[in-house]
């Protein structure tokens, strides 16, 4: 007889549901949200599983690498899915999202999740540090910026290099307020120095990988977006078709069908937030700062024409998402001239 798990994880502890072929539940049990403690319980000869399903969430990684690791068919399975499939229980508790995962496992009834290597996992950590630090440093820049500006001091354009120059210069004369902004100073230039650390590090990783510089060879795309690109995607063959990235990335617009009612919406925004952002950006540029001709911004001004700038960098994100995918499978750079281009695949 087949048997099916469901574990629903927490940050200390895990509940685990075991159900047979016929759906009827065999063994309930807690354990601690670890993997040698899952394998434990999961190893007994007496099962033999067929499925063990794991909704995604921050432990999943870890703890479906240790089920893997194991011999154990893990399968983790989409948030929104697994979310909506449980939302029909009357009571929400750990042990029911256990069942339910488990009967999730039985009918086959899940969408499984790509569980990325762990290089692209590290590679991930990387850019959400390099992130993290960037933004804690633009926040005190715009906190101080906020600050002076009670007392009339504004600090205007000016770049991240002469920024403390300028404040410098704004609070001279001014001990009570100099008293104030000097540390800030010095913890946005803390800030700055540990976050070029860390983009020395992403531009080295980039210069040494053949993938990310092919990605480069695209307008607009920089070390930060091919390394994200990467990182995010992890591997090409995850997609048959170029087309499927697009909606991975939650840049396709959400449609909803009812018997007379046809309606088109925004994007779905689902998938990974940072890859899409670094899209959006990558786009901007092609668009507004890249001089240089090509087939493809050529393209974009044409559905800006029609349709407007703002709907045109998210057409033209979707396509470089596509083109990138294409390139990275095929071994390909960027063809610049229309007729020597890959076939239209946004």
């Amino acid at each position: 007889m087949k048997y099916y798990a469901g574990l629903d994880v927490s940050v200390k502890e895990t509940s685990v549901c075991i159900v047979d072929e016929t759906g009827a539940v065999c063994r309930e049990v807690k354990v601690p949200s670890h993997p040698d403690d899952l394998v434990q319980v999961l190893t007994n000869p007496a099962w033999q599983f067929a499925r063990v399903g794991l909704e995604a969430g921050p432990l999943s990684q870890w703890l479906f690498s240790g089920l893997v690791a194991a011999g154990l068919p893990a399968v983790c399975i989409e948030t929104r899915h697994t979310k909506a499939f449980l939302k029909a229980q009357v009571n929400k508790t750990d042990r029911n999202d256990a069942r339910g995962i488990a009967q999730m496992m039985r009918v086959n009834l899940f969408r499984p999740v790509h569980v990325k290597t762990l290089l692209s996992q590290k590679r991930r950590v990387l850019l959400t540090a390099r992130k993290l630090l960037q933004e804690k440093a633009v926040a005190i820049e715009n906190d101080i910026r906020g600050l002076l500006r009670n007392f009339g001091l504004k600090v205007g354009i000016v770049g991240t290099v002469a920024f403390d120059d300028r404040i410098r210069e704004l609070i001279d004369g001014l001990s009570d307020l100099s008293a104030i902004i000097e540390p800030l100073l010095s913890a946005r230039k803390m800030l700055r120095e540990t976050f070029m650390v860390l983009h020395r590090k992403l531009v080295s990783l980039v210069r040494d990988d053949e993938d990310c510089r092919r990605l480069m060879t695209v307008p607009g795309v920089g070390p930060v977006v091919s390394l994200a690109f990467i990182s995010t995607i992890d591997v090409p063959a995850r997609f048959r078709n170029s087309r499927a990235v697009g909606p991975a990335l939650g840049l396709t617009p959400v449609l909803h069908q009812s018997g007379e009612s046809h309606r088109v919406g925004r994007i779905s925004l689902c998938g990974d937030d940072m890859m899409r952002t670094l899209l959006f950006e990558a786009a901007q540029v092609m668009l507004t700062r890249v001089k240089k001709w090509s087939w493809l911004k050529a393209w974009a001004m044409n559905v800006a024409k029609r349709r407007g700038l703002r709907k045109a960098i998210v057409a033209l994100a979707r396509r470089l998402a596509v083109i990138m995918h294409r390139m990275w499978s095929d071994g390909t750079e960027f063809r610049w001239k229309r007729e020597n281009s890959m076939p239209a695949t946004a």
